[in-house]
């Protein structure tokens, strides 16, 4: 019989979306069981993965009463499941899971830091998330970074003395080149996708793709698309993702901003971004933190240039002025003179270039990270046999 992993995440969307494939990938060699809460992810999980799942309410909120029922409720699952490894990948999922997983008996409890809170948060709020994470390295028998800038972070704060290790080059999944690949996007089919956005072959857009949250740096980014709009024609701003007004709001003049610029698009939640990377010259992600976006890995495997800020996972993945340029974090001003110079040589992002391309298929190709992880989990079983 296959030995049981189970791998937890707050909502199911983190798994299908975060681990596309790699379930799959891993259900041919252990009997991998996907735990989140409640959604209708789940049925996509079972269906795409392969995999059976099991909904267990995780909120993302720091709530104890809930907290603790999760907390009881996972315990029951990995008590009655016996699985050889437990392995989440969000923070509240780690924290409940690995405690749980710890008093369960689990033999094996691994963790994937895919970014940390923490370090953009301030007094008491700071000390909490501080301690959870320390709480969660406890409990776990494995703790991977998902990246450097996190393992760095991770030393630093001395959130623990347990041996990091990171998977591969860093990122939870690899990115799939051969389904983002600009060859699957021909000049004819760019101009009928720019077509039916409203934009012609003169306009510049800059994309982005992502929470429009404060934490991804909206603010930043529409302050300086307006001062650059304000200056240069045929510019257009691409928003590709969901407000999340109960989590992490933006302010309501931005928003009205986004709502009612004629040359900010914004087109919501999507289930397949390559058509958003094809028609547009540049991506921009100027978010106060990360783990290891995966935005910036399809972007590059699209052939684009990417502006980031100096934070984690960004600039391990961006080298400035190779294949895209890094800024300070929270300066509109520099994203609008970086987002001006680009504009000032748009002939250089006109079509999709493959130096930036092969920079990620080399280091960060989804079969790598799968293999890797692999073999990871057996070095687990071995360990077990001597």
């Amino acid at each position: 019989m296959k030995k049981k992993v189970l791998r937890v995440a707050a909502i199911p969307g983190s798994l299908a979306g975060l681990l596309n494939g790699q379930l799959r990938y891993l259900n041919q060699y252990y009997e991998v069981i996907g735990l989140a809460s409640e959604g209708k992810r789940h049925k996509d999980l079972r269906k795409n993965e392969n995999i059976r799942t099991i909904p267990v309410n995780i909120s993302r909120r720091i709530s104890p009463f809930q907290d603790l029922v999760s907390l009881y409720k996972l315990y029951i699952i990995f008590r009655k499941e016996k699985p050889f490894l437990v392995h989440s990948i969000t923070p509240k999922a780690g924290l409940l899971s690995m405690v749980a997983a710890y008093l369960a008996r689990v033999p094996h409890r691994a963790h994937t830091f895919t970014g940390l809170i923490f370090p953009t948060k301030e007094g008491f709020m700071k000390k909490i998330l501080i301690f959870f994470d320390k709480i969660i390295c406890i409990c776990a028998t494995n703790v991977y970074p998902e990246g450097q800038g996190v393992k760095n972070d991770l030393i630093n704060y001395n959130i623990t003395k347990k041996s990091l290790k990171i998977i591969a080059n860093g990122n939870v999944n690899g990115v799939d080149i051969r389904h983002f690949d600009p060859s699957l996007f021909p000049q004819k089919s760019v101009v009928e996708l720019r077509t039916k956005y409203n934009y012609t072959l003169d306009d510049f857009v800059f994309l982005f793709v992502g929470r429009i949250v404060n934490d991804k740096g909206i603010i930043e980014l529409i302050n300086a698309f307006t001062q650059l709009e304000a200056i240069k024609s045929n510019i257009k701003l691409l928003l590709v993702g969901t407000f999340e007004s109960d989590l992490d709001p933006i302010p309501s003049h931005i928003e009205n901003e986004i709502q009612s610029n004629p040359n900010i698009l914004h087109v919501g939640h999507q289930n397949d971004v390559r058509p958003f990377f094809a028609l547009s010259n540049i991506l921009v992600l100027p978010s106060y933190r990360e783990g290891f976006p995966n935005v910036i890995l399809q972007a590059g495997a699209m052939g684009k240039y990417c502006i980031v800020t100096d934070i984690n996972g960004s600039n391990e993945i961006i080298k400035n002025g190779e294949n895209g340029a890094i800024i300070p974090v929270k300066n509109s001003f520099a994203l609008m003179e970086q987002m001006k110079y680009c504009l000032e040589h748009k002939t250089n992002y006109a079509a999709p270039n493959d130096s930036y391309r092969q920079i990620i298929v080399d280091k960060f190709e989804q079969q790598i990270v799968w293999e890797a992880l692999l073999k990871e989990y057996k070095s687990m079983e071995i360990k077990d046999i001597k």
